[in-house]
């Protein structure tokens, strides 16, 4: 009877293993493709490949974030790469315990876009102590020696565009004298480049506005009171609100110096509820970045002057470039030694070019080039 009973539990077994040979695997497990992220809350993929590279994105809330992860994914593992991309909405914690995972995955490299820049330095000691490289992406990571590179588009420079454009589009260059009114918005107090874009802009505009020529009704130009938390387009609507009410109730706002297409979004809205879209009444001069797809439709509407292109292709593909690069054991490319200072140390830079995009030649930047169909702009 024993003997029975042991054979018998020994068919149970082989059986069970051929069984579970054949399942197939759940979603959350392995497939051909890519995997489901594993950090509780994220919503980020693993994919498949070579080394792991871990890519942390702050949210997938705004477009840019979206396609910055989709072609850093589509870019790492086209070279090669196994590729763990979260998305931390925006939830610092999140954000922490997502590298944390990436660390005990086993990550080569980290690249990360950080919604707290001098949030991340614990989780990048634990990196370090396991040799792993970090790269800084579009946003600085402050407070921390351990940051290997930086990558991002001339943050100084895309101020600069915004405020040459104004500059150059009421003629202020030529010897017009105005006076026009001027409303100044600021990013993220959380966000380091958020200083870099008002910087640029500001040095361009203060010969004008010191001359009277630009007429700052409100008097707020210091970030403390023109920064929006969060980039978020509902500061931003509010604010501009209030704006309009204290200051513009008998008089049209001429300008609004907005660093990004986030805060145009609300600022556009704002306007709208306003009245502003008439003959009597026309937008005024508004600027942004990031040629967000509902932005370019207000360039094409007319709600929107012009917003400063970063193209993100080219900027994952740089990035790559360096991630291959420290994965050989040779130096990353760099063009900048000395601008970006994060507290602990001056961390060595590869900075892309922007270019601004107005209803004039937009098709071009975005549409002959690949960026967008022209159906996603109808």
């Amino acid at each position: 009877m024993k003997r029975s009973l042991s054979i018998l539990l020994v068919a149970v077994m082989l059986l069970t293993v051929v069984l579970a040979g054949c399942t197939t695997p759940s979603t959350g497990g392995t497939t051909s493709g890519t995997t489901t992220g594993t950090t509780t809350g994220s919503t980020g993929t693993t994919a498949s490949g070579g080394d792991l590279i871990g890519v942390s994105m702050p949210t997938k809330s705004l477009q840019r974030w979206n396609q910055d992860g989709e072609n850093m994914q589509k870019m790492l593992e086209k070279a090669g790469y196994k590729v763990d991309l979260q998305y931390a909405e925006d939830n610092v914690e999140l954000q922490v315990s997502q590298i944390e995972n990436m660390i005990t995955k086993g990550a080569k490299v980290l690249v990360i876009a950080s919604i707290d820049g001098e949030s991340l330095g614990g989780v990048l000691d634990q990196a370090a102590k396991e040799g792993i490289k970090v790269i800084a992406y579009d946003r600085l990571i402050k407070g921390t020696p351990n940051v290997d590179y930086y990558a991002t588009f001339d943050n100084y420079k895309v101020g600069v565009i915004q405020g040459k454009y104004i500059v150059e589009t009421l003629k202020l260059d030529k010897g017009e004298k105005g006076p026009f009114t001027m409303e100044v918005f600021g990013g993220s107090p959380d966000d380091n480049n958020a200083y870099f874009f008002n910087g640029g802009a500001m040095d361009t505009l203060k010969p004008y506005i010191d001359s009277g020529v630009l007429v700052i009704k409100s008097g707020q130009t210091e970030m403390e009171k023109i920064a929006i938390q969060g980039w978020k387009a509902a500061g931003a609507q509010a604010r501009m609100d209030n704006l309009l009410t204290a200051f513009y109730a008998d008089e049209n706002v001429d300008v609004v110096l907005s660093p990004n297409d986030s805060l145009a979004q609300g600022i556009v809205a704002s306007l709208k509820a306003a009245g502003y879209g008439s003959a009597s009444k026309p937008y005024p001069i508004l600027t942004g970045q990031d040629c967000d797809i509902t932005n370019v439709k207000h360039l094409i509407a007319g709600e929107q002057s012009m917003s400063v292109f970063k193209d993100t292709r080219t900027l994952a593909e740089k990035v790559v470039g360096m991630v291959s690069a420290i994965m050989k054991g040779t130096e990353p490319e760099i063009n900048d030694t000395k601008t970006y200072d994060n507290g602990k140390k001056v961390v060595p830079s590869y900075l892309c070019d922007p270019v601004f995009a107005d209803v004039n030649n937009y098709k071009a930047l975005l549409i002959d080039t690949g960026y967008y169909t022209a159906d996603q702009l109808k």
